[in-house]
């Protein structure tokens, strides 16, 4: 939900979505459940993801430090 709501505060999903989302992703509960989310809600997410680059996020190593 972190990343939604960040994305929701750069104005790259509208509350509308940002709502829409969350609730697919809370009742679906598993991974599976999330990607058989409506085409529409997923195309809104992925290029979200695409335009905070989340996918560079994800392939750094993690911050170690206990002062960031």
């Amino acid at each position: 939900m972190q990343t939604l709501d960040e994305m929701l505060s750069r104005h790259l999903l509208t509350p509308a979505q940002h709502a829409e989302i969350g609730a697919w992703i809370a009742q679906a509960k598993t991974p599976e459940g999330i990607l058989q989310m409506p085409p529409g809600l997923w195309r809104t997410l992925e290029l979200a993801s695409v335009l905070m680059d989340v996918d560079a996020d994800l392939t750094q190593p993690p911050c170690l430090r206990a002062d960031f």
